[in-house]
Parts: C-alpha cells; structure tokens; sequence
C-alpha cells in the first residue's frame, strides 16, 4: 500500500510524478499556511511532507495534527523552522539539500561582494537616472577586491567554495571563523583560524555564511561592528537574523564601516519601512542565494530523492539532518 505524502511547494513536473508514482500525494502549489483548514487536515494521515516555503514552525504544535508523521524533506539547506528536539521526541526523520545548492549559493555571495566593493548598482542607477555627464569623481570610486583580506564566518561547504574563489581568483588572504579548523582549506589556500574579534579587526571584507542557532543569533552586534575597519564590507548570506540588522543600518549610516551586501534579512520580505532602504552604501538582494535555474532544479530532485529513501528504507540516508532518530 502507498503511503501518504504532501508536497507543498511547487517543483518541477518530472520530480512531482516521481513522487505521485510512490506515494498518495496531496499537493498544496503555494504556501499552506494561506490554507490552513485543507493543510491540517491533509496532514492527519501523512507520513511523510516535503517542501520549503512554509513559515509555520514545524514544532510540538503543528506535529500535534501529525500522528503519522515518519518523514520530512526541506528542499533547502537551512532548517531552522524544523523542532528537532520535537521531531526527535516522535521519531521523525528530517532530510535537507545541503550540496546541490554550494556553489550557486558561492557565485551569489561572490556577486553581492564584487558588486558593493565597486558600487554596480549605484553608478547603474546613475546613468539610468541621467546624472552621468562627467567624468566621475572619488565621490564614486570603489574598492579594489585582488590582495585583499577576506574573512569568512563559517567553513562549511558553501564557506570553502568562497574562499576558493576568493584565493585562486583573486589572490585574497584567507582569514576564517569557525568552531573547528579545517587543516584542507589551511593548506589549499593558506586560510587561518581566527577568532572572531580578530578576524572582524583584520578583514577588509567579512562574508557570513553561518547556520542559525541560538549562538550565532545577532552574533554580529553594535560592539561587533565597532570592531571592523572604517573601510570594510559586510556581506550577508546565511541568515538575517545572525546580524542585528538594526545595529548594521546605524553603522552603516555612521560610516563606522564602508558598505554592506545582504542577500537575507531579519524579516523577510524586507518592509517598505525598512531603514536599509534609505541608505546607498548598501546592496540588498531578495534571498536567492540558490535561485537558478540548475540549483533549484537540483534541490528540488534532492528533496524528492530524500523522501522516497527515508519512506522506503529504514537504513541510514544521504542528507540526514537528524540521524539520532535512528
């Protein structure tokens, strides 16, 4: 007998058969939390769900309406929404995306750091708005990238694609935070384990990409930034919340540093009203660090891949966020 699925992203139609040919599926195209009343109900009988733009947290509440619940595949890499002290508690297994979407993800942060050191976006709208018709002055300049000091907190997959860009493109000097060291990244490309304070007052350039946890929450704050070079940038693509953002828009607005790119934010979409909006030393891009055509195609299959291992196997799988459910 079939078991029972809900699917509620919209994915590519291959991958979406592959799942009706395994399972009985129950499919919600847009968010469920716009419908509610038809998602609770489809969970009563799931045993499984599968998809990535849900903002209910997956905790003891919501898993209340799921008592068959045995399986659940985020087409991501994050999955902080998911409770897995409650997934745990009912034995549920939790699959991510984790390597299809590294160096997509890397080519996003690597724009967003190349694009606010030399103001792309700015002296695009200059012209647009008609106001190039002179030479530009140092009013405009931007900052050379090659022989700088970039910094990296976090150095998991995305982290080294970074910084391999970083070292074979550019010849940048590797400064890196992380909770262990990682001697392959020491020795590809001369990388050296800081600590935080220390990195922050070195790096000409930081790049965020750390996972979401109660320690990494607003782990960039005011003192934080006050620690930073007058001349450094700030790129953001893991997490809003990891930077408070309101202590960023200050700094930035203070000149305390020179410009940040933010690829996430606090509260996303980011609001009308957002105080980041009024200031052009910074980039903003609507979280879509995974967004081509190839990456999400491949997380997508990924997910699919990982609900059907999880359903019809009691073995170990690829992309097992929680293998202590066992």
């Amino acid at each position: 007998m079939k078991k029972n699925v809900v699917l509620f992203s919209k994915i590519p139609v291959e991958q979406q058969k592959r799942l009706e040919q395994a399972f009985n599926l129950t499919v919600f195209t847009s968010s469920p939390d716009a419908d509610t009343d038809a998602f609770t109900k489809a969970l009563i009988n799931a045993d499984g769900i599968i998809g990535s733009n849900m903002a209910t947290r997956v905790d003891d509440i919501f898993l209340a309406n799921t008592p068959n619940l045995k399986a659940a595949s985020t087409i991501s890499v994050g999955f902080d929404n998911y409770d897995l002290a409650a997934l745990k508690k009912r034995g549920i297994r939790l699959m991510n995306t984790p390597t299809v979407l590294t160096e997509g993800t890397a080519d996003l942060i690597f724009t967003l750091l190349m694009a606010t050191a030399r103001r792309t976006v700015e002296l695009s709208n200059l012209i647009h708005n008609g106001k190039w018709t002179k030479s530009i002055t140092p009013d405009y300049y931007g900052t050379d990238i090659y022989g700088k000091t970039l910094g990296i907190l976090g150095m998991g997959r995305i982290g080294k694609a970074i910084a391999k860009r970083a070292y074979c493109g550019f010849d940048m000097n590797i400064l890196y935070y992380n909770r262990s060291a990682h001697q392959d990244v020491e020795q590809k490309y001369q990388a050296i384990h800081c600590e935080l304070d220390d990195l922050l007052k070195q790096a000409d350039f930081v790049v965020v990409i750390l996972p979401l946890t109660p320690e990494t929450t607003h782990l960039i704050t005011k003192e934080k930034l006050a620690l930073m070079k007058p001349l450094a940038i700030l790129i953001n693509g893991a997490r809003g919340k990891i930077i408070d953002q309101q202590a960023l828009g200050e700094a930035l607005k203070n000149k305390i540093i020179r410009a940040a790119g933010l690829d996430v934010f606090e509260v996303e979409p980011l609001p009308m009203d957002s105080p980041l909006l009024k200031l052009d030393n910074i980039l903003l891009s609507p979280h879509v660090g995974s967004a081509t055509t190839e990456t999400r195609y491949a997380m997508a299959k990924c997910a699919v891949d990982n609900i059907i291992a999880a359903l019809q196997s009691d073995k170990p799988i690829a992309n097992w966020v929680n293998p202590e459910v066992g």
